[in-house]
């Protein structure tokens, strides 16, 4: 079954135009001592400072701003652990749509409060049932509103590709190529926009995708070649990359422009955290922290070479943050 046509380049430079005055231009960081104990030379990209605390907010606002004025009043209807929610939460807000976000009752109290500040409803349901889509389908049923799904979408990976061309064009600065970019991955939106973009504008870039230990579907599915379905259920600080599969359309993606796939443990992402409190000065969520843990634990080769990072949020319970930086 054909899953239709995919994002181009120009797909993400029209969605960079759409998100100009919205969102944030993150900076590369980078720590010279950092530098010198890794052997190369590591900049990462704090979307922790993205508007909402978190990349999301691109995908879902070049999402929403291209809904047709006939349905802006039914509103948007999305699920997500948190991070996505909150994306969704702002761009309708900002655009004035009304907005109904279904959330785990377990995500993060952060995660959950801040959706509702931006005065979306949240519906809550209970993850291990494993029934958020049909709980957002009987909302959309009720509402006729849009679905703005969490990284499966033609519009979503386009908005967060931006991240890609803000780092070639930020490292362009800076002199110096990109030669891995390192980015992580649930279902895989975010990466499979990094990938896009960083396919035209930093074509000789290589791409890796970072998750949590016991759930590298990607990793999986890359290696395999074809979709791999994992068993989820297992606990973990990364409760944003909790994804069971990769999407078809963002493996499509993926299997052409990502090389293959590392996972990291809790511990690591945890230590991750708190390296980024550290030598970065700024707050993660474990998530967020991943392909940073994949660095400091020698998962891929960062000597004499420039490596990207994305960090991708940093809506982390004080709770949580306390424990990585005791750690």
């Amino acid at each position: 079954m054909s899953i239709g046509p995919l994002p181009q380049i120009s797909d993400v430079e029209a969605a960079a135009a759409r998100l100009s005055g919205h969102a944030m231009k993150t900076p590369l960081l980078e720590s010279p001592r950092l530098n010198d104990r890794l052997g190369g030379r590591l900049l990462i990209k704090p979307e922790c400072l993205q508007r909402t605390g978190s990349f999301k907010f691109r995908g879902a606002f070049n999402k929403i701003v291209q809904i047709p004025d006939d349905d802006k009043s039914r509103g948007v209807v999305a699920f997500s652990s948190g991070n996505h929610a909150q994306g969704v939460a702002a761009a309708a807000q900002i655009l004035g749509l009304p907005a109904t976000i279904v959330m785990p009752s377990d995500a993060p109290a952060i995660k959950i409060t801040s959706t509702k500040s931006y005065g979306a409803t949240v519906v809550p349901y209970e993850r291990k049932d494993g029934n958020r889509v049909q709980v957002a389908e009987r909302i959309l049923g009720e509402t006729g509103g849009s679905m703005v799904p969490p990284y499966n979408d033609f519009d979503v990976i386009a908005g967060q590709g931006t991240i890609g061309l803000e780092m070639a064009e930020q490292a362009s600065t800076l002199g110096t190529p990109l030669d891995v970019v390192l980015g992580p991955s649930s279902g895989g939106g975010m990466l499979s926009g990094v990938a896009t973009a960083l396919g035209v504008v930093s074509s000789d870039t290589i791409v890796y995708s970072v998750e949590p230990a016991f759930y590298d579907d990607i990793a999986q599915s890359l290696e395999a070649g074809r979709r791999i379905e994992i068993e989820t259920g297992r606990p973990s600080v990364c409760d944003a990359l909790l994804v069971e599969m990769p999407g078809d359309l963002t493996f499509e993606i993926m299997k052409a422009r990502v090389t293959s796939g590392f996972s990291v443990s809790d511990d690591d992402a945890l230590a991750a955290v708190k390296l980024a409190f550290e030598e970065f000065k700024i707050v993660l969520e474990p998530s967020g922290a991943i392909a940073l843990a994949a660095v400091l634990t020698g998962k891929v080769d960062i000597q004499n070479k420039t490596v990207g990072v994305v960090c991708t949020g940093g809506n982390v319970d004080p709770d949580l943050c306390t424990r990585a930086l005791n750690s």
